[in-house]
């Protein structure tokens, strides 16, 4: 990257993106990013006023693919059914081409020492949790607690597990209704 090609803000949010889920938030430094960039610390600051600033772009930009993906998935189901299930199964294993499948759990256990993405994190789980009950309500499960636990189990399980238990899941709380 360094050279002639200029460095822009999403180069530099990318490689965050890439750091923290690779070696976690004590990897979300101006040198270490430069160095991974090869660049010099001078271009992370010509960005961003500092490394906290740096942080709160870092995050605002994970919580902007998160509820992109959520709702681009709704969006394109052709059933409310279908919509609930990609979704349920697009949190609980993200495509495998996807590069930042890995940042929710580096986001999620970073969230448990820094202010800004234990709010971000609550926030795309609340817009999750929207979306979770809805979907269920149009297809005629009206208790809140399913949607909690439908999140709760795609949060819990580990990245692309084998088989397809989410699947499993969503098609048991539909089979009750």
């Amino acid at each position: 990257m360094a050279g002639t090609t200029r460095l822009r803000v999403q180069d530099w949010l990318d490689a965050g993106m890439t750091a923290l889920a690779a070696h976690g938030p004590d990897a979300l430094k101006a040198e270490p990013l430069a160095r991974a960039l090869g660049t010099t610390k001078g271009s992370f600051y010509w960005h961003f006023a500092d490394v906290p600033a740096f942080h709160a772009a870092l995050i605002a930009e994970w919580s902007a693919q998160a509820n992109t993906a959520l709702f681009d998935v709704a969006e394109q189901a052709e059933t409310h059914t279908r919509a609930l299930r990609r979704m349920a199964q697009q949190i609980a294993a993200p495509a495998p081409d996807d590069p930042h499948a890995a940042v929710e759990p580096a986001m999620r256990a970073w969230a448990a020492a820094h202010d800004g993405a234990r709010k971000a994190v609550a926030q795309v789980d609340a817009a999750r949790l929207t979306v979770i009950t809805a979907l269920l309500e149009r297809v005629g499960v009206s208790n809140p607690e399913i949607a909690r636990v439908i999140l709760a189990a795609a949060i819990g399980l580990p990245r692309n597990p084998p088989g397809d238990p989410m699947g499993t899941l969503v098609d048991l709380v539909l089979a009750l209704r």
